[in-house]
């Protein structure tokens, strides 16, 4: 991981918080940014590193205290200064502020979430496309909710990753997460370019 460029920066949010972020990797396409599954730290930076073999990524440090509406307007600032169109991906709590981000109208590319817990987040007004991925070790609740999440979101599509728990391992994920963003891709390009049919 230590192979991959890696330098920080600063951002103020609404409020006059400054936010702490790393950038992984290089590359003029808009990149990815984690959400971590808990305040006050940037964790993921082990997915980061693999990630930044194929794009740019994003860590940023989330806020102790301050409230849900806080925390999307920290990732507000983030996407402004990283540029329009970021995918965005969160795990468990994470994931919830992705989703909140993408509802609140963020200029956001594609969503990933892994095993976000339940929360009161509009999903009709979550138009980006969206992957919902749970562990297969994980308790059945926790899957259950996964398939319901993928299910109530207007573009969203569901995948289990074999022997993962809510504790995934940052080499198993980060090769679906490639996988998500490329499809992506490809399919703006034949949405823009007016291709017919994909391949």
């Amino acid at each position: 991981m230590d192979e991959v460029n890696r330098f920080g920066g600063r951002v103020t949010s609404r409020d006059g918080t400054t936010v702490a972020y790393e950038r992984y990797g290089e590359g003029d396409g808009p990149p990815l940014v984690l959400v971590g599954g808990a305040p006050g730290a940037a964790d993921g930076r082990a997915l980061a590193g693999l990630l930044a073999r194929h794009l740019p990524v994003v860590a940023y440090d989330r806020r102790e205290r301050g409230g849900a509406e806080r925390e999307v307007e920290d990732l507000a600032a983030v996407l402004a200064a990283v540029g329009p169109g970021a995918a965005v991906h969160g795990t468990g709590t994470g994931g919830v502020l992705a989703l909140a981000a993408a509802a609140a109208g963020l200029p956001v590319g594609p969503v990933s979430v892994y095993e976000p817990p339940h929360a009161d987040v509009p999903l009709g007004r979550v138009s980006a496309r969206v992957l919902v991925v749970d562990g297969g070790f994980s308790p059945a609740e926790t899957r259950r909710a996964a398939r319901e999440l993928a299910a109530a979101l207007p573009r969203a599509r569901h995948r289990t990753l074999t022997g993962q728990t809510h504790e995934v391992a940052p080499h198993v994920l980060a090769p679906v997460l490639a996988e998500f963003l490329t499809e992506f891709l490809v399919e703006s390009l034949v949405e823009e370019r007016g291709f017919p049919g994909g391949s």
